[in-house]
This record gives structure tokens, C-alpha cells and sequence, in this order.
């Protein structure tokens, strides 16, 4: 195995400087010995390391959307590949990109094997260590699958190329002539057969300097062996045993335990502070800077007591916040130049019908099963740190603007964590452990607790939304306008057919630290619109599914709405009206939604019961063009549902004098197992199309689908998302 071959020359070889120490991510142990030049010595001389830099922008596969440039990993910049293949056959793939669960390693991991031609078992993905890697950029926004998927194949094809190139330079035979499966080179007319891991020979490694060839063409969907199947997660069987080394798990030598003095409320000033208690405990350190507090020490234990005696002597200057209960006000009445009118005045006085609406989102918590966690090293003034973030190369740099340092002095490494969600961007704890190790001169560990994750991490920007529209006689809409404050522009245009459309969004001054969170403002734009269309269907007096086939063109979300229904046997049952026997309640809803250049519908079933909503069943139509792995989509969309459901029923910050007033999860409720409804769910795959992200968009839809079932249960209109029945009290 790789592992075992670095190992080896890491362990014989002597360390070539202390300021070059770079102990490997992932699966690779973390040996101090192995520094960056004696990485490059292991991969010259145990194999081949293919590096793929700059080349021109490749043509996408048919139906592929145009290439969207940014910072890191775009594909008009380079092919984020390196590639080692080491003696033994094993092949490490490199990438910048970062596993949070949502399935990335299995699909690069895929996208390598299919072009290498060889099995996934033999693919080792180094993942996210910002000395080794390319910079791929952040991993989010649904882009690994459109943008770093390609770049990894066409790098792993050029791998490939050069790969045949070289056998057939060794047998002295046309490349044409070389034939390349299951990892074997072979050569008919001889019967010669040859590895990879022969190919990996120290005196061919020039060979693979050369750059990407501008034409390299990757394999065609129609001809794909392992991309298109459920290859499972690389390195499950090590989380399910608990062998899986988390950040927040991470041990390095004589490494001490910190924990970070917080204001008591949003705003908090630091007015004086007697640090001599603290200091009396055995062993513990306080290191202060300005605003900063925090205390060190060998135990957990410790630190955490350490932290209880500063927090007794600190006195603050508090100021005052809005509430929960004052912040939908607040959101409208701070709106960056106000909430734009109906520019349509002319529709809306000819109109059939018109309908306006306020739709109301709440603050929620991305929830992501491990806290913040980050364990800081320096050495000779360079800085390693362990932490989980969706950002490495980003994290970074702001890490070292924080500790003051170059950034080509800090290493960021980011074994597979457990969750983001989009909540994940920023450094917190990578920060806050950098600073105090430096300043007590070891490792250090910083592991935020479930309150501070509650308090202090970002949430899903709250939001209030205004909808009008107009219909003429047919049920036809003639205006539409749509306004988002706050939350987001994402999925805020419709995807329906209107006479005429705006659409905008309004930034405002929010109250709690923002963030993007699982398909961004998609969450609230559509539970808006969607929630708004069934309004104006009840208004047209059509049946919901055919009010929005009557004003959608959109041939891809037509699908897979239409397959949604059909699956649900939704004409049937949405005609059984509110059925259910004594106090329980029965109500089916539907709705649909396109973001990221995917497209999903749901329809549900719920049932209400003593004031609460009873999601007993799901089926949801998902299609994301051609699927790379249907096992893991399949999952993506379960897990968004299951996510959509917490905000949809229950999920809810609350916050009061500057203090969130639900920190735990007594009191913050995220969908436990009971909640779970029976989920169908239908993949839609479409061969002919490039593939897009799965991980967001199936989200989108859960939220409106299950307010329109109350609908159609109560025939209590739901606005504001948790959603609140009119016989539920207030939180």
C-alpha cells in the first residue's frame, strides 16, 4: 500500500530540517520525520508523481452549462490532479477539495479509477492538505461535482496517456498499440503485459513533468465502468469502528488543552478581568491579548476549570440586541434602501386575480455532529494546524493574517470531519488554537463545546419575503414579484412562465453572524414561492399540480415533477380531503424547485394529531444530469430531506438580550429517528446532460411540500417556516 511505502522511507531517512517537518493527512500517519522534501524524494523515487498545471479551457461533455471562473479549482485555470504511483501499484490521487460526509471521496475517488482504467481499491485520495494538494477551491456550492470532477479526470487521463506513452517507448511499439484495462498494459501482437506499478520507474519520472495536452479528451458516459455505480465510501468500515481519526480527535506530542473566555451576550465588551485564580491551578496558563482570553492546560479538565475561574472575575460592559420576537421588524425596517415596489402596476389592474404575501424564515443552526475542533502545532515560527473546514486554502490565509505570519508558513490539514453544511468556511477554532499555542510554546487543542457551537457559529440567514403576483381568467400568471430580505439570492428568479418577472434581493442588518448553510437562500426562496403558488392555484381554483404544469416550461423540472406525482399517485389522494379518523388529521402537498443546475419535486404526506405534524411519507424525484454514484445521490437525498425537516417543523434560534436562549439540544429539537417518514426515492438519470452537484438542492423542496399538506389537512395557510399551527402556542 502507499501508506506503507511512505512509512518506510519516512521512517529511514533522516530529517532534513525542522523547519520542513509536514506530517501527512488522512489515511497517511502522522510522522513528524517526513518533511516536504522527503515527501518529493519518496514520490521521485518510489514511483511517478504526475502533476498537471495550467492548460486550455477542455470542452465540456454535451449539455455541459459554461465554465464558471473563481479562486481555486477552476477549470479555465488548471487540472487540480497530481497523481503518485507508487511501486507497489497503489495510486495516490491529490485534490483541495475536503470530505464533510457529503461523499466526495468516493466520487473523485471514482472519477480517477475510470480514467486510470484501474479498480477504486486501487486509488489512494489525498485530500486537503494545503502543502500536498492543489487548491480546488472551497468545497462548496454543490461545484466538486462540475467543476473538480472534471479537472481530476482530465488530469487522471493525462496521467494515463503518458502512462501508455511510456510502454510502449519500453517495448518499442506504437502507443496506438498499447491497450490499458484493469490497471494492465498489453500488447497483443507480443503478449507483453506491464503495471503501473512498473511504469512508476525513478529513471521515467521527467516524463510526467509535461503539461496537460490542450485536446485530452476524458471517457465518454456511454463507455464508463466505474464512474455510474455505487462504489461506497473509501474508509467507511474505519468510522463505523471508531478508527477514524476526527479533528476533534487529533493527539499530537506533549500537547495541551484549551478553552476560550466568552462575552455573556452578543456585543459584550471586556471591562476587567482578575486572571490570578485561574493561574493558581497547577499547570494552567492564561494568555491574554486585548479581547482575547484564553486559558491552557494538560487536561481538559483543567482548562475547562481554569475557564470557570476567569469567567467568575470578568465584569462586562453589555449592549443592547434585538430579540427573536423583534426581528422580522427589524429585518424590514433595516432594508439597504428599502423593499422595492411592484413595478407592475399595469397587470395588476387588468388582472383576474391578484395575491400578496409575507412569508417569514427563522434563524437556524447548521447542527453538524462534530463541533468546531482544531489542533494547533508551530514550529520553528511555522504553523501546522488539524481542523475541520470546508475552506482550506481560505482558512489559511486567515490564519495567517491572525497569528501574523506569511501564509507559505502555515499548513492547514483536514481529515474527513464530521459535517459542515456550509457552516464551516471560517477558521474559528484553528484561530483561537493558533494563538494560544504560540503563546504557550506547544501543541494545542481547542474543541468547541455543543453551546458554544449553538451561540457562537453562524446560522442560515433569517429572512422575510414578500410575493405578489397576478393570473388572468385561464389561471395563467401575468406579473410576478418576489422579494427576498436578507437571506439570500439564491433560486429567487422563478423557474414558472409569468407575462412579466422581478425578482430581488435585499440585504438588511441582521442579528446573529450569517453564514451560508445547505443550498443557501434556496431554503427560504422556495418555501416561499412554492408555499405562494399553492395559494394562487387556490385562488385559480386548480388542483395544485396542474396550476404549475399550466405555468411551467421548463422541460427538466416538468420531469421531474410529473414523476414525483405519479410515484405519490398524487390525483388520487390529494382528492381524499383532510381524511383521517377522529382527532388525527391526514393532508398531502407537493412542491418542486431548480438550483445549482439540478432540479427535484416532493410530494408528502403528513398527518396531524394533538397540535403535531406527522411526516409519515416522502417521495421525492431528483434529477442532477448524469449520476456519478447512485448510492451516495441516493443518500445525499435522504440526508437533505431528513436536514429540511428540522427547520421546517421545530428548528428555530431564539435569542433574547443578546443571548441565544435555546443552546442545547433539550432545547434546540433536530429530527430524532421517530421523525423520519418512509422515503421513495427517484433518481432521474440523464446521460446526455454534464453532471451537477446532488448534495444541496434536494433540500429545497421538503420544507413547502409539507406546509401545503397542512393546507390541505387544516386549510390553515402556513407562512413562516418552522411552521406554527394556529392552535400551537408560541415558542
Amino acid at each position: 500500500m502507499i501508506r506503507e511505502t511512505l512509512d518506510d522511507v519516512a521512517l529511514a531517512q533522516p530529517d532534513s530540517g525542522a523547519e520542513d517537518q509536514l506530517p501527512l493527512a488522512h489515511g497517511l500517519e502522522f510522522h513528524p520525520g517526513l518533511s516536504r522534501r522527503s515527501f518529493v524524494q519518496v514520490c521521485l523515487g518510489a514511483g511517478l508523481l504526475v502533476t498537471v498545471w495550467p492548460a486550455a479551457e477542455a470542452e465540456g461533455e454535451e449539455g455541459a452549462p459554461p465554465p464558471r471562473r473563481g479562486r481555486g479549482g477552476g477549470r479555465a485555470a488548471t487540472i487540480s490532479a497530481r497523481v503518485h504511483i507508487g511501486k507497489d501499484g497503489i495510486i495516490t490521487v491529490f485534490t483541495g477539495k475536503v470530505e464533510a460526509g457529503q461523499g466526495a471521496r468516493a466520487e473523485l475517488t471514482q472519477a480517477a479509477a475510470e480514467e486510470l482504467r484501474v479498480p477504486v481499491s486501487q486509488i489512494y485520495l489525498l485530500m486537503a492538505d494545503t502543502d500536498l494538494v492543489p487548491d480546488d477551491g472551497i468545497t462548496a456550492g454543490s461545484m466538486s461535482t462540475p467543476r473538480t470532477v472534471p479537472a481530476v479526470r482530465q488530469g487522471a487521463a493525462a496521467a494515463r496517456e503518458v502512462a501508455i506513452q511510456i510502454a510502449g517507448k519500453k517495448w518499442g511499439v506504437e502507443p496506438g498499440t498499447v491497450d490499458l484495462r484493469d490497471g494492465k498494459f498489453m500488447h497483443a501482437a507480443s503478449k507483453r503485459e506491464m503495471t503501473y506499478a512498473e511504469i512508476g520507474a525513478e529513471d521515467q519520472a521527467k516524463a510526467f513533468e509535461q503539461g496537460i495536452p490542450a485536446n485530452i479528451t476524458v471517457t465518454p458516459v456511454k463507455e464508463w465502468k466505474v464512474l455510474g455505480t455505487a462504489v461506497p465510501r473509501p474508509g467507511g468500515r474505519d468510522l463505523v469502528t471508531g478508527k477514524h481519526c476526527f479533528p476533534s480527535d487529533i493527539q499530537r506530542p506533549g500537547m495541551l488543552y484549551g478553552k476560550i473566555l466568552r462575552p455573556p451576550s452578543y456585543g459584550a465588551k471586556l471591562k476587567t478581568l482578575d486572571t490570578a485564580p485561574a493561574k493558581a491551578i497547577k499547570d494552567v496558563s492564561v494568555v491574554q491579548d486585548g479581547s482575547f482570553v484564553g486559558a491552557v492546560a494538560p487536561t481538559s479538565f483543567d482548562a475547562a476549570a481554569a475557564l470557570a475561574a476567569l469567567e467568575k472575575t470578568a465584569t462586562w460592559e453589555e449592549v443592547a440586541q434585538v430579540s427573536s420576537q423583534e426581528l422580522y421588524d427589524h429585518l424590514r425596517k433595516r432594508a439597504q434602501g428599502g423593499v422595492p415596489k411592484n413595478p407592475f402596476a399595469a397587470e395588476l389592474a387588468k388582472a383576474d386575480k391578484v395575491l400578496r404575501q409575507t412569508y417569514r424564515v427563522a434563524y437556524v443552526q447548521h447542527v453538524p455532529l462534530e463541533p468546531r475542533a482544531a489542533v494547533a502545532e508551530w514550529q520553528d515560527g511555522k504553523l501546522t494546524v488539524w481542523t475541520g473546514t470546508q475552506n482550506p486554502f481560505g482558512s489559511k490565509t486567515q490564519i495567517a493574517s491572525a497569528v501574523n505570519v506569511p501564509a507559505d508558513q502555515v499548513r492547514v490539514i483536514v481529515p474527513d470531519f464530521g459535517g459542515g453544511f456550509g457552516g464551516k468556511h471560517t477558521p474559528d477554532a484553528a484561530v483561537e488554537a493558533a494563538r494560544l499555542a504560540k503563546a504557550a510554546g506547544k501543541p494545542v487543542q481547542v474543541r468547541w463545546t455543543r453551546k458554544e457551537e449553538f451561540t457562537w457559529a453562524c446560522f442560515r440567514p433569517a429572512a422575510v419575503i414578500d410575493a405578489e403576483a397576478s393570473l388572468d381568467a385561464k389561471g395563467k400568471l401575468t406579473s410576478w414579484h418576489f422579494v427576498n430580505i436578507n437571506s439570500g439570492q439564491a433560486a429567487v428568479e422563478t423557474p414558472y412562465r409569468a407575462g412579466k418577472s422581478a425578482c430581488d434581493f435585499v440585504r438588511s442588518a441582521g442579528v446573529l453572524r450569517e453564514s451560508s448553510y445547505r443550498a443557501l437562500a434556496a431554503t427560504a426562496n422556495n418555501f416561499a414561492r412554492e408555499c405562494f403558488m399553492d395559494e394562487l392555484a387556490a385562488a385559480a381554483s386548480a388542483d395544485p399540480l396542474e396550476f404549475r404544469l399550466n405555468n411551467l416550461e421548463n422541460a427538466r423540472l416538468r420531469a421531474v415533477l410529473e414523476t414525483a406525482a405519479q410515484k405519490f399517485d398524487w390525483s388520487n389522494r390529494v382528492k381524499k380531503k383532510a381524511a383521517g379518523g377522529g382527532a388525527e388529521r391526514i393532508g398531502v402537498g407537493l412542491a418542486c424547485g431548480t438550483e445549482k443546475g439540478s432540479f427535484t419535486a416532493a410530494c408528502v404526506e403528513i398527518a396531524i394529531k394533538n397540535g403535531e405534524i406527522a411526516v409519515r411519507h416522502v417521495c421525492e424525484t431528483f434529477e442532477c444530469g448524469a449520476v456519478l454514484n447512485p448510492g451516495n445521490l441516493v443518500a445525499q437525498v435522504e440526508g437533505a430531506i431528513i436536514m429540511g425537516l428540522g427547520p421546517a417543523l421545530r428548528e428555530e434560534m431564539q435569542f433574547k438580550n443578546g443571548r441565544i436562549t435555546n443552546a442545547s439540544f433539550d432545547d434546540y429539537l433536530v429530527p430524532r429517528f421517530r421523525d423520519v417518514p418512509n422515503l421513495d426515492i427517484h433518481l432521474l438519470n440523464r446521460p446526455d446532460l454534464a453532471s451537477a452537484g446532488g448534495g444541496e438542492t434536494p433540500i429545497i423542496a421538503i420544507a413547502p411540500a409539507i406546509a401545503n399538506a397542512v393546507f390541505h389537512a387544516t386549510g390553515q395557510r402556513i407562512r413562516q417556516m418552522p411552521i406554527r399551527l394556529a392552535d400551537a402556542p408560541a415558542p
